[in-house]
């Protein structure tokens, strides 16, 4: 039988370009479905409705009405979904490593004070070191 690791079970649940630009969208707060078709450049409104049902299945998402008639909604992230704003940093800072260095990429994390790139580490909070990665740290 196959072993389900958790990137695995990550991809299943937002495993596709069109749901991460709505998360990353829904990042900012509440959203009507008009405002996420213009903040998702190319997304057809079939697969933006396909996406958003999909998301309120698995939790990530709830829709509230604004209007009654016609019925209208407003997309929120659940708390558990905000939880992918890290995840989310991280995979950008990658892309904008991609290919031409990320020259006009804009959303790149950059520290206030100097404006150089930041780095991520691994913190562990209890007892307050990075794990630098030279030893083994996956479960």
């Amino acid at each position: 039988m196959h072993e389900v690791t958790p990137l695995d079970a990550a991809l299943r649940r937002i495993g596709d370009r069109w749901t991460l630009l709505i998360v990353a969208s829904l990042l900012e707060g509440p959203r009507r479905f008009g405002e996420l078709q213009r903040s998702v450049p190319g997304i057809a409104t079939n697969v933006l409705s396909a996406r958003l049902r999909q998301l309120e299945r698995q939790g990530l998402a709830v829709s509230r009405p604004y209007s009654e008639r016609p019925v209208r909604l407003e997309y929120e992230l659940t708390t558990g979904a905000a939880e992918l704003a890290g995840a989310l940093r991280l995979l950008a800072a990658w892309g904008a490593e991609a290919g031409d260095g990320g020259e006009g990429v804009v959303g790149v994390p950059v520290h206030p004070v100097c404006g150089t790139r930041l780095e991520v580490r691994y913190w562990c909070p209890t007892c307050q070191q990075v794990a630098d990665g030279e030893e083994e740290f996956w479960v």
